[in-house]
């Protein structure tokens, strides 16, 4: 599942990862550590508490939290906001140059397609269980989390949580690649939290879908029977033309390369796109489900 992001290991083929790797995380890289080490020292020397901070940066606490941890990688706006909160010495500016992407939060089956994912020239994405996790929101991802069995501990939880909002910067860092997305209504009807956050759901897939690039198809209720019932699917195409598939379960995940297959998957995907909704009937949907609310 993509509960906790996990990757298929191996070569050429296909192979599902044994049950017993997916806990085998990997550290936040020394650079992030470095960097967070060094942002707290900078808040301390200025007498500002991660909540000050944050209001400064225009961040929650969690995430300063999560940056000084070296758990999450900052982004742009983040070094630059801190920069000109901390003094504007431009060492931030300057260490964020040396900042390297760990895997922290990556379960093992996932950090393969997680590395692709980053290159990919176009990626499609099906999903029937929950919102995808490139168009989760902060709340969402949480409460997905939180209910993961066996329970993860909070420095765990924070861990995982960064890593999924990571993620999403492909998206921001990648408007000349189409990202498709097909989803089922029901994974937007089912219920998370309260109204607010549920809105804070909607909105967040609303934006994040609204870029020329990026395609959102739901399937609704009535479409019955359908060409992707075997499950959730994304496929992607690597830089070289070459075209490869992922598929999860759980507690294991498997990445595919063999061309028949991936075939099959790609015209299973393509069927289901004129079985969905278009995106302008998809868009409107969700604005009358947010209004349901």
């Amino acid at each position: 599942m993509d509960i906790v992001e996990g990757e298929a290991a191996g070569g050429a083929g296909t192979r599902v990862v044994p049950a017993g790797e997916w806990e085998r995380e990997p550290h936040p890289s020394d650079s992030l550590r470095t960097f967070g080490a060094f942002v707290q020292a900078l808040r301390e020397h200025a007498g500002l508490s991660r909540v000050d901070l944050g209001a400064r940066v225009q961040y929650s606490k969690h995430t300063v939290e999560s940056v000084e941890l070296g758990r999450r990688m900052p982004d742009e706006a983040f070094v630059e906001r801190a920069e000109e909160a901390l003094g504007n010495t431009g060492a931030l500016r300057k260490a964020a140059r040396h900042l390297a992407r760990g895997e922290a939060g990556l379960a093992a089956w996932f950090r393969r397609w997680a590395r692709l994912e980053r290159e990919a020239v176009s990626l499609c994405t099906y999903e029937c269980r929950l919102v995808p996790g490139l168009l989760q929101s902060e709340a969402y991802a949480r409460a997905v989390f939180e209910g993961t069995i066996p329970v993860r501990t909070d420095e765990e939880l924070e861990v995982q949580l960064a890593v999924r909002m990571e993620r999403q910067a492909v998206m921001r860092e990648r408007p000349k690649v189409p990202f498709s997305f097909i989803v089922e209504e029901h994974v937007f009807r089912r219920r998370f939290g309260d109204a607010e956050a549920m809105r804070g759901l909607v909105d967040h897939v609303l934006e994040l879908t609204a870029p020329r690039n990026v395609t959102l198809q739901v399937v609704p209720l009535e479409a019955g029977l359908h060409a992707c019932l075997d499950g959730p699917v994304q496929v992607l195409e690597t830089p070289e033309g070459r075209r490869l598939g992922y598929s999860e379960g759980q507690k294991n995940g498997r990445l595919i390369s063999d061309s028949k297959e991936v075939s099959v998957l790609c015209q299973r995907y393509e069927t289901l796109r004129s079985q969905a909704l278009n995106p302008t009937e998809s868009r409107d949907l969700l604005e009358r489900l947010r209004g349901e609310l």
